[in-house]
């Protein structure tokens, strides 16, 4: 597939994606379970809780990189482990300098 092709593939997830998101706004109804978007909860700087991810991508002690439904997540910081995981949430912890999304 081209880039052109990638591109135009992306555009049109885009859109459909905002429409869908008008949908579900419209109708009060929640959008981590209908779009599958990551919900990621930090407590204090030394624990990090994502569900909804995809998988990872990248585990090291000074970065953890997930795959989102429509981006990536970046964990930076120092002494980082993944206390837990299930296809469907896990439990960071270890000194977290920042969170990205990419």
């Amino acid at each position: 597939m081209s880039r052109k092709e990638k591109s135009k593939k992306r555009e049109k997830e885009e859109i459909s994606y905002s429409k869908k998101e008008v949908l579900i706004n419209s109708l009060k109804l929640p959008k981590d379970t209908l779009l599958g978007a990551s919900i990621v909860t930090m407590i204090g700087n030394r624990e990090v809780i994502v569900e909804n991810y995809r998988g990872i991508l990248e585990y090291t002690s000074e970065n953890i990189l997930l795959q989102g439904k429509s981006c990536q997540i970046i964990i930076t910081g120092d002494r980082l482990h993944i206390d837990y995981y299930t296809n469907e949430d896990m439990k960071i912890s270890g000194m977290i300098r920042e969170i990205r999304y990419q």
